[in-house]
């Protein structure tokens, strides 16, 4: 909201200096964005008349002008200016004077004839952007004599206020002046509006098919203007320095009333109506042109005022061009309304429009104003263009206008929030300044709100009412008191920080990637799975949300490979999205992914690619961390993604937490990925959750290894094994490794030699031989009867 300082001292006009007066603004909760003077700065420049003009002798296009300034004699001065005739009023720059930039007024000869002063455009005294094709025509009423500068009030200053979304009922000088008035306890001093009497009885028919968008509809009819009239020196200079340009006397008439009083209005050439106005939704696919000459098409959900013919506005936003007002106008139709919000909300910008009018009906525009504003309205406008005026047509469905809240203020409350307690007086005071009704019944205050104030409804923007008005930098200071405990800190748990931190420490990237996936992808990878479609998605590859954290985390190893980075090692950590939206399961997960060489390119490294082991070890390695790796185990299974025979299941107490493989070659094709690709998904909280260390006493005997290798067919597992044999081994059983794995010569064709190291210890005594060779027959024995294990010679 863009205004001039002296408009709303008219209005409002506390004794505060023009930068105290921005400072209370601001400190209202109206953040003042700039504060400018309206004009350059110049001195010397007076009213002056043109009494008469010649031309030059020796140049086309200079003319040599005798200008009555005042002060008793006329001054000669050569003027270049296309526009200046005899009788004109214009600002005139004496010699001596200093405009704009520090350029000073000199006597000088132009072209052999002697000129003393400068008569000036409007651009020349900074009032006007760019370069004006002509001197600055004044008004015949304009003081000869009197200082330019003074006559025109120019030393203003245009205040201009960042306003939230919420307070659309300070986009005018009404609704700033009330603020002005709240926060400095200075009478606002509204201007008296006057019912118009009818000097007519024309009325156009108005029919209101969408009461619940446009509850309240006014039209009014204006005969015999004469639109050619020139607007008002002082009403074109508000409106410039509201940073609106003037345009004609009816436009520029609609333009001051909503700067003033807040009410966005439209003025239709009556003859160009057809039948009727009819306020209503648009048809599908109706065409309109608006006065930027922008075609637009309007879908069934655009309000649009017709007449019978066809649409000849978007309502609230924008009129249209076969209606607007024209030189030839001579019958006016002027339209204040209440539109509401919604109706208008985003409808600008879906036509890639932004108006005056839209910005405040978004927002909210006081219903109870339209009447007055359409008064105001037709008085400056027969002011200007003459006409007569008809009765008001109002169209009103009360059912569908905002309604009045009543809000609860309990003192107690408003105490606790502000930290100290304020006077009932001081209170009631704020209320009313606010132009708020409210009585105290009890221990609380019943308040009624203004019907321009959209942004309260709740107990708490009342008190944030009384805190600003009350003044924030008046509230005392007090530290608030907490007595906090500690909270307790689950030892048996580790934060995910640490697993991201391991990873790292692994030669791992974090990977950070949208929830969204592309469908045919998810697809690809979890067929069949049920995940949220996005209503609205960003783009089409990004509609649905992701069933697993793979499709991500592949879609990164693509974009890296087509970077020329052939080792890629990436982890991710995000939410997962299962089932239908009124059923969906949101579980945190952990996936990693590796491809490319084993080690990092080097002349002392070897060239191997990884393979299933190597994410295996990472992933074991990070299981570790729980303290509970015993809980573990990875079951060979088959998911659509992997690959079979190199897949696994990941188990903990029992329970499927994850996946573990290969990608698919057939999906690896399908996505032009060549080299191999292993990766892996597992739920966070089984990652996270660990058990509490607990301290064993160190044996003070000696341990016991025994090597053993064992014959089994290809198709055992070593991890079944190996859970059995620890099951057979006994408690003193301290440790259990794998080293080695052999086929080749001297084992079968179809068999594979696995050898393990046991090691045994007991905690009070030297275990002997007969002892450990009970505990191997065991082992031996649980090999052989459910393995089928031969032990190798």
């Amino acid at each position: 909201m863009k205004f001039s300082e002296a408009w709303l001292r008219e209005w409002v006009s506390p004794a505060l200096d023009t930068q105290a007066l921005a400072d209370a603004i601001t400190m209202a909760g109206l953040e003042v964005d700039a504060v400018e003077p309206v004009g350059a700065i110049f001195e010397g420049v007076v009213v002056a008349t043109v009494i008469a003009k010649a031309p030059h002798p020796d140049a086309d296009k200079l003319n040599v002008c005798q200008v009555d300034d005042g002060s008793g004699d006329p001054v000669q001065v050569v003027c270049g200016a296309p526009n200046v005739d005899t009788g004109q009023k214009v600002p005139f720059a004496r010699v001596g004077a200093v405009l704009p930039d520090n350029f000073k007024i000199k006597q000088a000869k132009l072209r052999g004839v002697e000129s003393r002063g400068m008569i000036c455009s409007a651009s020349e005294l900074g009032l006007e952007e760019g370069r004006s094709e002509g001197i600055y025509v004044l008004p015949a009423d304009a003081p000869v004599g009197k200082d330019f500068r003074a006559w025109l009030q120019l030393d203003d200053h245009t205040i201009e206020v960042d306003l939230t979304p919420n307070r659309g009922d300070c986009l005018s000088l009404r609704g700033m002046a009330r603020e002005v008035g709240c926060v400095t306890g200075t009478k606002v001093n509204e201007p008296g509006i006057a019912t118009v009497v009818a000097r007519n009885n024309a009325q156009f028919p108005v029919v209101v098919s969408d009461g619940e968008r446009c509850p309240r509809y006014l039209g009014r009819v204006v005969r015999d203007v004469d639109i050619t009239a020139s607007t008002p020196l002082w009403m074109c200079e508000r409106l410039r320095r509201s940073g609106i340009r003037s345009i004609d006397p009816a436009v520029d008439v609609t333009n001051y009333v909503m700067l003033e009083l807040g009410q966005p209005m439209h003025a239709f050439d009556l003859d160009a109506l057809n039948g009727g106005i009819e306020v209503r939704r648009a048809r599908s696919d109706e065409r309109l042109t608006l006065l930027d000459g922008q075609e637009v098409v309007l879908d069934g959900d655009t309000l649009v005022i017709a007449d019978h013919d066809r649409a000849l506005a978007i309502a609230g936003v924008m009129g249209g061009e076969a209606t607007g007002i024209s030189g030839e106008t001579r019958n006016l139709f002027l339209e204040a309304a209440y539109f509401s919000p919604l109706a208008v909300a985003g409808k600008a910008r879906e036509f890639g429009l932004h108006t005056d009018a839209s910005h405040r009906f978004e927002r909210g525009v006081d219903p109870d104003i339209t009447r007055p504003a359409m008064e105001r309205a037709t008085e400056l406008l027969t002011a200007i263009v003459g006409g007569s005026p008809g009765p008001i047509t109002e169209v009103r469905q009360p059912a569908h206008l905002p309604r009045r809240p009543d809000v609860e203020l309990r003192r107690e409350r408003l105490s606790a929030c502000l930290g100290t307690r304020l006077p009932d007086e001081d209170i009631q005071r704020i209320f009313r300044s606010l132009g708020m009704t409210s009585s105290a019944p009890g221990q609380s205050w019943h308040v009624q709100i203004p019907s321009w104030r959209f942004d309260i409804s709740v107990e708490e923007d009342l008190i944030e009412e009384v805190a600003r008005i009350h003044g924030y930098n008046r509230l005392p200071v007090r530290r608030p008191q907490a007595r906090l405990s500690l909270t307790a800190d689950d030892e048996a748990s580790q934060p995910l920080r640490r697993l991201r931190r391991h990873m790292v420490s692994r030669g791992y990237q974090e990977a950070v990637t949208y929830s969204f996936v592309s469908p045919e992808l998810q697809a690809l990878i979890t067929p069949g799975a049920l995940s949220p479609t996005l209503a609205n998605p960003i783009s089409s590859d990004m509609s649905v949300m992701r069933h697993s954290l793979f499709p991500g985390l592949i879609k990164a190893l693509i974009h890296n490979l087509n970077r020329q980075q052939q080792r890629v090692r990436l982890f991710e950590t995000g939410l997962v999205f299962q089932g239908e939206l009124d059923a969906l399961v949101q579980t945190s997960m952990f996936g990693g992914l590796i491809c490319g060489s084993r080690e990092v390119e080097g002349w002392s490294s070897s060239r191997d690619g990884v393979d299933f082991f190597d994410l295996k070890g990472d992933l074991e390695s990070l299981i570790a961390l729980s303290g509970e790796a015993d809980a573990w185990s990875f079951i060979e299974e088959t998911h659509p993604a992997l690959h079979p025979g190199r897949s696994a299941r990941l188990y903990r107490q029992g329970k499927a937490v994850g996946w573990l493989g290969a990608l698919h070659p057939a999906v690896r094709a399908e996505l032009g990925i060549k080299p191999e690709v292993y990766l892996f998904e597992v739920e966070q909280e089984a990652l996270t959750r660990g058990v509490i260390p607990r301290f064993t006493p160190l044996s003070r005997f000696p341990e016991v290894r025994r090597d053993l290798a064992f014959v089994v067919s290809d198709d055992v597992g070593v991890a079944p094994l190996l859970d059995a044999i620890r099951a057979r081994a006994g408690e003193w059983l301290t440790q259990w490794q794998l080293f080695d794995v052999y086929q080749g010569k001297g084992v079968e064709e179809g068999f594979k030699s696995i050898a393990l190291g046991l090691t045994w210890q007991h905690p009070s005594r030297t275990l002997n031989d007969e002892e450990i060779n009970q505990l191997i027959a065991g082992v031996v024995e649980v090999a052989q009867t459910r393995f089928g294990a031969t032990l190798r010679s």
